[in-house]
C-alpha cells in the first residue's frame, strides 16, 4: 500500500522536533481535516499519551493569521478515508471537504465529511497511527 500524502509542513522535521522535545517516537500519519472542516492539518502520532494533555495524536496547521498552531487530533483515530487508486497503484485521498482530487479519469472529494467519487473506492481507517483497510462492517 503506497498512500500519497500532500503535507503542509516538512513532516520529517516536525516529527523529529517533537520526538526530541517529548522524548518519545513521533511519526507523521496523514494530512486531513478531523471532521467536516474545510482546512486540513498535518497529523502526527505518539504511542504514549502526552503527559500534560493526554492525547496521542496532534495536528499542525496554519491559522487565518498565518500562525503555526498545534491541536489535539485524537478524533482522527477511527476516521474513514475513502481512497482511489492511480495507474501506478498509489492510493489518493481527499484531505478536507473542499479538496477535490482528480486522479486520471477518477475523482475523490469530501475529506472526512462525506465521500464523493467517480471511481472505485477503497476504505481505510486510522488505528493506532496507521492506515488499515476496512474489509467489512464488523472491523
Amino acid at each position: 500500500m503506497n498512500i500519497k500524502h500532500e503535507p503542509i509542513f516538512k513532516t520529517d522535521a516536525m516529527a523529529e522536533h517533537y520526538a526530541k522535545k517529548d522524548g518519545v517516537e513521533v511519526k507523521y500519519v496523514c494530512t486531513s481535516a478531523l471532521g467536516g472542516e474545510a482546512q486540513a492539518m498535518d497529523i502526527f502520532y505518539r504511542e504514549t499519551p502526552h503527559p500534560e494533555f493526554g492525547n496521542r495524536y496532534f495536528g499542525m496547521f496554519i491559522d487565518l493569521q498565518d500562525r503555526v498552531m498545534i491541536t489535539n487530533a485524537d478524533r482522527i483515530d477511527g476516521a474513514e478515508f475513502a481512497m482511489i487508486e492511480d495507474s501506478e497503484g498509489n492510493l489518493h485521498y481527499s484531505a478536507h471537504r473542499h479538496d477535490c482530487k482528480m486522479i486520471g479519469d477518477n475523482m475523490i472529494d469530501g475529506g472526512r465529511a462525506y465521500i464523493r467519487s467517480s471511481g472505485d473506492v477503497v476504505l481505510y481507517k486510522i488505528r493506532d497511527g496507521i492506515f488499515v483497510e476496512v474489509v467489512d462492517d464488523y472491523e
